[in-house]
């Protein structure tokens, strides 16, 4: 007798199976999905905030060489005063003021948080052009202030210009680059301003 083997396959428990596998498909393939969307939406951020970064260094890098070439071409025009000029300066005030020594005490006072751009000397009175680039970090009021300060705290600058005083100040917009123009002016002992007298009463 030929021997007939039965086998009993349970069809809703492989529905059950194939339906469990399609759905594991269906989230491994929207999760892939959303991986690369999120992946190409950080490319793309990065690929604009590098784009802006370079543009805001070659647009600091471009204001920088244009204050190179303001300084060497005030330099070799008639505003730049040489040794030759300072010594001119010299004579016509008595030989009381030593300039090279005045120019050295005045390059040690001068920090990195500001820059002169020129000074010009006239009747007695030496004004300082300077800059200062805006920053958070950065009090610009203070900046100056403490400057003063070191400026008539040196004996080699405040013995022949004991009035020193902040001039008008002015910000401008170079490119990306918020800056502050100031002018400081020291009075030599015949052109100091009088200063009020008190009246006793």
């Amino acid at each position: 007798m030929e021997n007939i083997f039965y086998f009993k396959i349970n069809l809703n428990k492989y529905g059950e199976l194939k339906l469990q596998v399609e759905k594991e498909n269906k989230t491994f393939r929207n999760a892939v999905i959303i991986y690369c969307i999120c992946a190409a939406l950080l490319f793309v951020g990065l690929f604009y905030i590098n784009k802006d970064m370079k543009k805001k260094v070659d647009n600091r890098r471009k204001f920088y060489n244009q204050i190179s070439s303001q300084l060497a071409a005030v330099e070799s025009s008639g505003e730049y005063l040489s040794a030759k000029d300072l010594e001119k300066l010299a004579k016509t005030f008595n030989n009381r003021i030593f300039w090279t020594k005045k120019l050295e005490a005045l390059s040690r006072e001068i920090d990195k948080q500001l820059a002169i751009r020129k000074f010009t000397y006239s009747n007695g009175v030496l004004t300082l052009n300077g800059i200062i680039e805006i920053s958070k970090n950065i009090q610009e009021g203070d900046v100056i202030f403490n400057f003063i300060q070191r400026l008539k705290n040196n004996p080699e600058i405040s013995n022949d210009f004991p009035e020193i005083k902040a001039g008008p100040q002015m910000r401008q917009i170079s490119k990306d680059t918020e800056i502050l123009e100031f002018i400081i002016e020291c009075y030599s002992r015949e052109a100091a301003p009088l200063q009020p007298q008190k009246v006793q009463l």
